[in-house]
């Protein structure tokens, strides 16, 4: 009982010295402070291997270096993310959903008439313009233009889809990603 009340007050006496020694390192004192701390919470863990007799200041100034560099090395591998963008084009939305969305477009597609199924193809999936489309199935443009507006129709008929927010992930996973990036 007695070593540990002369354990605490050197723990005590050895503060200001610490902050000290930390600030010089850390050259900020709001993370001198935590290093302290951080070293007096290790320090009274581990005070069973320190050996009564010996300089207890140069122990606990070997635990802050030591507390120090382990943060340094920490840091160096962490990013800076306080805006939360980095985080948030980590997240994603589950992918088994949008397989599920592709199936079921895929049968959609399949059940349109050959030369609506291509127009849309050629226009929404390739990349075409409706004139390199038009020339492609050799036909007017406006006749392409015809055929991707029924294919739309009908591809929204059969999908079940009303307007916009019947696209991508629901609201649901839509709010967990987004709090979680917000987090």
């Amino acid at each position: 009982m007695a070593a540990a009340k002369g354990f605490r007050e050197g723990l005590l006496e050895a503060v200001p010295t610490l902050r000290a020694f930390a600030v010089s390192l850390s050259k900020n004192a709001d993370r001198a402070d935590d290093l302290v701390q951080e070293t007096l919470v290790k320090a009274w863990d581990k005070q069973a291997s320190f050996q009564p007799g010996t300089n207890l200041k140069a122990w606990l100034f070997t635990i802050l270096r030591n507390e120090f560099y382990s943060q340094m090395r920490k840091r160096k591998r962490e990013v800076e993310d306080s805006d939360g963008s980095i985080t948030a084009r980590l997240s994603v939305h589950p992918g088994q959903e949008g397989s599920a969305d592709l199936a079921d477009f895929r049968k959609a597609l399949a059940l349109l008439p050959e030369d609506q199924r291509e127009a849309i193809i050629l226009i929404g999936a390739s990349g075409f313009s409706y004139e390199e489309a038009a020339e492609i199935c050799g036909c007017a443009v406006g006749t392409i233009k015809s055929r991707v507006s029924r294919a739309r129709s009908r591809l929204q008929e059969i999908l079940s889809i009303e307007g916009e927010a019947d696209f991508g992930p629901d609201a649901i996973s839509t709010q967990v990603t987004n709090s979680a990036a917000l987090a």
